[in-house]
Order: structure tokens, then C-alpha cells, then sequence
């Protein structure tokens, strides 16, 4: 079954926000961007509508948001999630910032602390600098 959430940031092409299979949410790579805003979190354009700067922190935290906006429309929650695979276009530079603002929500006793993996890419589709694809059980209805 197809999730189109009606709160996350709109998908950048034909595609769900997620997909339930079974008791299992695969969401769709989630970015930082805003729903119905053109601006995105933490990036400052060039006149070309290139990266001229940015705040890995302020993406992720967005991008985290995101994330709990389509789990919560999908009728998920945050510690339901159990895998999640980032996407960073600056390993060396942004790792260490991500890691920790990623410790902020995901670890700890009280926090799903799921399995991940980091992989750095040249670009991704639209002028951000994270990206995370994540999969979440889900109760059944």
C-alpha cells in the first residue's frame, strides 16, 4: 500500500513517501526540504541555483523531521524504526556532525537505535547534502 503524506516535504518525483509490505514501512529517501517551500533548510543557493553553503546540522534535523512527519502519517512512530541507510555528498566535512546530531535521536536507552549504514555519493537529485532512506515496522490494523 502506497503513503502519501499530507505533512512531509513533497516527493521530488513519481513516487510514494512510503510503502507498507506486510508490517513493514519502506520510506522513499527523505531530504530536507519543506512541504510547499521552495527554500530548504540549512542551504543557501548561488544565483545558478548551486550550493553556495551549508548547515549539515540544520539538513539533518530537518531531514529527521521529515522522517517522523511520513512515519506518523503511515500510523508509525519514531522508535518503530529499525534500519536506516544515509546518504552524505561530503563524507570527510560533514560525517562527524551528522554522526552526532544523529546520536541526538537515535541513541540512547529510550531512542529505536537501528542498524545503519553511511554511504558518501557525488550528488543527490536536488542541492542537499543528506539524504535518508529508512525502513520502520508498523502495527497491524
Amino acid at each position: 500500500m502506497d503513503i502519501h503524506s499530507t505533512s512531509a516535504a513533497e516527493p521530488v518525483g513519481p513516487y510514494p513517501h512510503a510503502k507498507r509490505v506486510g508490517n513493514l514501512l519502506f520510506l522513499s529517501g527523505v531530504g530536507p526540504r519543506k512541504r510547499g517551500a521552495k527554500e530548504i533548510p540549512g542551504v543557501e543557493l548561488d544565483d545558478l541555483g548551486q550550493i553556495a553553503s551549508y548547515d549539515i546540522e540544520a539538513q539533518c534535523r530537518s531531514c529527521f523531521e521529515n522522517i517522523r512527519l511520513v512515519l506518523q502519517d503511515a500510523g508509525a512512530t519514531w522508535s518503530d524504526i529499525v534500519d536506516v541507510t544515509v546518504f552524505l555528498s561530503n563524507m570527510r566535512d560533514d560525517f562527524q556532525a551528522y554522526n552526532r546530531v544523529y546520536g541526538e535521536y537515535f541513541a540512547g536507552p529510550d531512542k529505536p537505535n537501528p542498524t545503519r549504514t553511511t554511504i558518501e555519493i557525488g550528488a543527490l537529485p536536488t542541492p542537499i547534502a543528506v539524504e535518508l532512506k529508512v525502513i520502520a515496522t508498523i502495527r497491524s490494523s
